[in-house]
């Protein structure tokens, strides 16, 4: 996990929670993790990480995720053992 990563993992996990996570920084951070991404219809993808599965909605057509979905990647990473 590079710098950039790992800052992405820091404003995940921060509190207040960050409206400022660009999803390619996410898609960047779940891959360093040996996770692996899946684009479904339309922006809706599942996450797959350590035997554990996400599915949201990537944002569009801002680059920042919602709050909403910072949370759900906060509780999923929790689950899959990231901290």
């Amino acid at each position: 996990m590079n710098s950039r990563q790992q800052k992405t993992k820091n404003a995940i996990f921060s509190k207040p929670i960050s409206t400022s996570i660009e999803w390619s920084d996410i898609e960047s951070l779940i891959s360093s993790l040996g996770g692996e991404i899946k684009q479904n219809k339309g922006s809706r993808v599942r996450i797959d990480l350590k035997g554990y599965s996400l599915n949201i909605h990537s944002p569009h057509p801002q680059k920042e995720v919602k709050i909403y979905v910072v949370k759900l990647l906060r509780e999923f990473l929790e689950k899959a053992g990231i901290q």
